[in-house]
């Protein structure tokens, strides 16, 4: 038990754990991100809801972790914490540009080789073709410094004051580029229902595909803004007034 704790402790961040909620909302960051922004969902969301946030190697209490080699990594250990977690309440996945590849991995991966899925896919901002979206992905030993900060703004929704400290740009830009320069997906057929959300001025596109990748009903949302939309207040309540009718529907149909 000890043990099961610590990993999960490790892993992922619950920053307002709710031991009597109905379901969990697993998250999943996006590229170069940190779990804290999605973690904090849990506070003002309701009590039939616990919330908790990937926290990848390489970064806030991990920091002395070494980035993982590849998206095969990352899911293997995602998976080996939630295990003990998630079979005695029904959950759903989150997740927002490469988070969503992510938890989309993971979803196949609990269903190919444990037999268990999420009640629930929500993706954002990402396509199951990433590299449709970023045919180049630049390489961090190719750029200068300037070069990179400018990739990095065309990525959309990072705060200007993080482009004028150096040193946290340096320390962030190995964990976006790690990040996105995972291998791609697969394609597998999936049986839960998937919504996916996407802002009206982002670079992501082809999101009929994830239509492609399940049995379950899949709807999509158009929302204002860019790749990050999300943190817009109204598009942010949306999103999670959204998924709380979606998992309080899924529980009413199992009854």
């Amino acid at each position: 038990l000890e043990s099961t704790v610590y990993l999960w402790n490790k892993v992922f961040n619950c920053l307002y754990p709710k031991p009597n909620a109905i379901f969990k909302l697993i998250c999943f960051p996006w590229a170069g991100s940190d779990s804290t922004y999605f973690a904090k969902w849990g506070q003002n969301i309701y009590d039939s809801m616990e919330v908790s946030c990937l926290r990848l190697a390489g970064r806030e209490s991990r920091l002395e972790e070494h980035f993982a080699n590849d998206i095969n990594q990352v899911v293997e250990e995602t998976v080996h914490a939630l295990l003990p977690i998630i079979q005695d309440k029904p959950f759903a996945f989150f997740g927002h540009s490469l988070g969503s590849y992510i938890a989309f991995k993971t979803s196949l991966h609990l269903k190919e080789k444990y037999k268990l899925e999420p009640v629930h896919l929500f993706v954002s901002s990402m396509t199951t073709r990433p590299l449709k979206v970023w045919p180049q992905i630049p390489k961090i030993n190719e750029l200068s410094e300037e070069e990179i900060n400018s990739f990095l703004i065309e990525f959309g929704g990072t705060p200007i004051t993080f482009f004028d400290d150096k040193q946290l740009l340096q320390q962030s830009i190995p964990k976006l580029l790690a990040d996105i320069h995972f291998d791609m997906p697969s394609k597998a057929v999936l049986s839960c229902d998937l919504t996916c959300f996407v802002g009206s001025e982002d670079v992501v596109k082809d999101v009929e595909a994830w239509k492609d990748v399940t049995n379950g009903v899949v709807d999509i949302h158009v929302l204002p803004g860019n790749h990050f939309y999300l943190l817009k207040p109204d598009n942010e309540n949306f999103i999670k007034n959204y998924i709380i009718k979606c998992l309080e529907l899924s529980m009413l149909a199992n009854f």
